[in-house]
């Protein structure tokens, strides 16, 4: 993404339902220091974070989980270690472990996409959006719940936000 944060957040909060405009916040901090700039998206319900994607901390989550996964014969192995490093991340996004660029590019996704689209999407970020997108109607919202059982933490926590909030 390369816009300011700025004008993509005020189109991300033009999106959200009307219900939950004034309760959700997204928020991104760099930290200037670190050897990348990188920092960490956060998004705040009732001024209490419920979900952040920190770089660094995502990012040695997938390296313990990668040395979990490694066969120290395999080291030299190239397709070895990119499959490691794919199921590392797979397994530390299953358990909420996402980094900014994760957020932006799902942003990305979100926003060159329908909603139907973007509720069907295999990225949880995606569809977390979408659920608590004004274009998701009551009806779509309803038919969504038995697969909501299935679905990522991030995803089923906004979804019953959403129904909660009357839609």
């Amino acid at each position: 993404m390369h816009r300011k944060w700025s004008k993509v957040k005020k189109q991300l909060d033009g999106l959200i339902c009307d219900s939950l405009r004034e309760r959700i916040l997204f928020q991104v901090t760099n930290y200037r220091k670190a050897h990348d700039q990188l920092g960490r998206v956060f998004i705040r319900v009732d001024q209490k974070e419920v979900i952040s994607m920190c770089s660094i901390k995502t990012e040695s989550e997938i390296n313990e989980r990668e040395y979990e996964l490694r066969d120290d014969d395999d080291i030299y192995n190239r397709s070895e270690n990119l499959r490691i490093e794919e199921q590392a991340r797979k397994w530390a996004n299953a358990d909420g472990y996402f980094e900014q660029t994760d957020f932006f590019q799902a942003l990305d996704e979100y926003f060159s996409v329908k909603i139907e689209q973007a509720l069907r999407s295999t990225n949880p970020l995606v569809k977390m959006l979408a659920v608590i997108d004004r274009r998701t109607g009551k009806c779509t919202l309803l038919k969504l719940q038995e697969q909501m059982e299935e679905e990522h933490p991030f995803v089923k926590y906004m979804y019953e936000l959403r129904m909660e909030t009357s839609c």
